[in-house]
């Protein structure tokens, strides 16, 4: 979620209620404090999730590939991870007597929800089946099993400390949590055998029974189901794989809520807690369609994120919570070309006074929006599920777009440079900040440095220590 992500979303959402589009704001850029961050990771120039989103949890910078631990990790070897870990804002708000959640539109054992909970030497170990031998009989544990056994993982690590886990987890994943045997099929699976843990153990069941009074839900009717007044603990894992995006969400099996209904259930739930609260809400498809090159299906997201976030504001009061808005990384996802005002964003550059489309040296037309790399160039019509654009080679070279409508959901803007997906980019990101300690958010940061921001407001390493003695 780079800038240019926010402003061609903050133009489509405009253009979405009839609006010229530029003049409009997301929710989040309306925030009185804004700010940048660098992204870069200890061993790289244009970073990943795991390094990036880590430096945000524990003010610690740290390797691509890694969760929850620091540099002098070596990835892939689970031999480093003891005397590495860090300790996350989650954790230390769980210490501090808070209640906590983590919500995602990805996998909830992804890069970015696993660095709140986990400890890993590589973020693929989203379970057990993921891993190589040696790590297994090294003892380490999958980042599926890590977010069950959180709350006892936590207790072991501190003598005398008594804490009651994590209360909201919602994403998607819901396969690393079972076993790879069709009789743990869910309704909805999409898959003939939905689970992938090779070691038999139904982690959906140990959540259950260590949390007889919590809702587990699969599904829109379960969610809806839930009474935040009264629910204690929810464990919602709405798809086999990643969520739906948002362009797509309609054609889920069984139906799945929205980032904005997860957020806003979450925060009735957790602020129930008289202690207070932390919650992590991560927009992950946005991330997921610029990889697939689908400009249409990373700004829609990007929008229900804007609107994630506007739920999280009005649900809670600016006078005693500190709302952060910033992103892991940004894509190699370009706008140009001197399109006239209120121009589609979607569309091919139509110039100032000119009513057809602008073009180029080649003689052929070209769009506002396209990426420095990746799969390139699709045409799926009305398709809503960015990932079909992975399906086929990478289109090289320019392509003629005089009869191709590039507004359509399917359209996957051309790329420069070939590759079986897009990448990330390595330039900085804003950061958005509203509530106790958002004056804070100012110049060009550290990515780690929000972290420390988030420790000042809530004083989550002092009331965590005093927990403690």
């Amino acid at each position: 979620m780079g800038i240019s992500t926010l402003t061609a979303a903050r133009i489509l959402d405009g253009q979405n209620q009839g609006k010229l589009g530029e003049e409009g704001y997301l929710s989040f850029e309306e925030f009185p404090y804004s700010a940048q961050v660098k992204t870069y990771n200890v061993d790289a120039q244009t970073p990943d999730s795991a390094g990036t989103m880590t430096a945000m949890m524990s003010g610690v910078k740290t390797d691509v590939g890694v969760i929850g631990v620091a540099e002098a990790i070596v990835r892939g070897d689970c031999s480093s991870v003891s005397g590495n870990e860090l300790v996350s804002a989650l954790e230390l708000a769980e210490i501090a007597g808070k209640s906590t959640g983590v919500i995602s539109t990805a996998r909830i054992t992804h890069a970015t929800p696993a660095a709140t909970y986990a400890k890993s030497a590589d973020r693929n170990w989203e379970d057990i089946s993921d891993m190589p031998a040696d790590a297994v009989t090294g003892g380490c544990a999958d980042i599926a099993s890590q977010l069950i056994s959180f709350e006892s993982d936590l207790e072991s690590r501190y003598a005398g400390l008594d804490v009651d886990g994590i209360e909201v987890v919602m994403g998607g994943g819901r396969r690393h949590f079972l076993p790879k045997d069709a009789a743990f099929n869910s309704a909805d699976a999409a898959s003939t055998v939905e689970g992938d843990r090779t070691d038999g153990r139904d982690l959906t069941a140990e959540w259950k029974a260590q949390y007889p009074a919590g809702d587990y839900v699969i599904d829109q009717a379960g969610f809806d189901a839930i009474d935040a007044d009264t629910t204690k603990r929810i464990f919602g894992l709405f798809n086999e794989s990643h969520m739906q995006y948002e362009a797509d969400r309609k054609n889920d099996i069984l139906g799945e809520p929205s980032l904005s209904e997860m957020t806003s259930k979450a925060i009735d739930v957790l602020d129930n807690n008289d202690d207070g609260f932390f919650l992590m809400v991560e927009a992950g498809r946005i991330d997921h369609g610029h990889h697939a090159g689908s400009a249409h299906g990373a700004l829609t997201d990007a929008i229900a994120f804007a609107d994630a976030v506007q739920a999280a504001v009005n649900s809670t009061n600016s006078e005693e919570t500190l709302i952060i808005v910033t992103a892991d990384h940004s894509h190699v996802f370009t706008m140009a070309g001197y399109p006239k005002r209120g121009n589609p964003i979607l569309g091919k550059v139509v110039a100032v006074g000119k009513t057809e489309p602008s073009l180029a040296s080649d003689g052929m037309p070209y769009t506002t929006l396209g990426y420095t790399n990746g799969k390139g160039f699709r045409d799926l019509g009305a398709e809503t599920n960015a990932d079909e654009g992975y399906d086929g080679d990478a289109v090289t070279g320019r392509v003629d777009l005089t009869a191709v409508d590039t507004t359509t959901a399917g359209f996957h803007q051309e790329a420069l440079v070939p590759r079986g997906s897009e990448t990330h980019a390595g330039e900085d990101v804003g950061i958005h900040a509203i509530g106790p300690g958002a004056h804070l958010v100012s110049g060009t940061n550290e990515q780690s440095v929000i972290f420390h921001v988030m420790d000042h407001a809530a004083d989550l390493v002092g009331l965590a220590e005093a927990a403690l003695e």
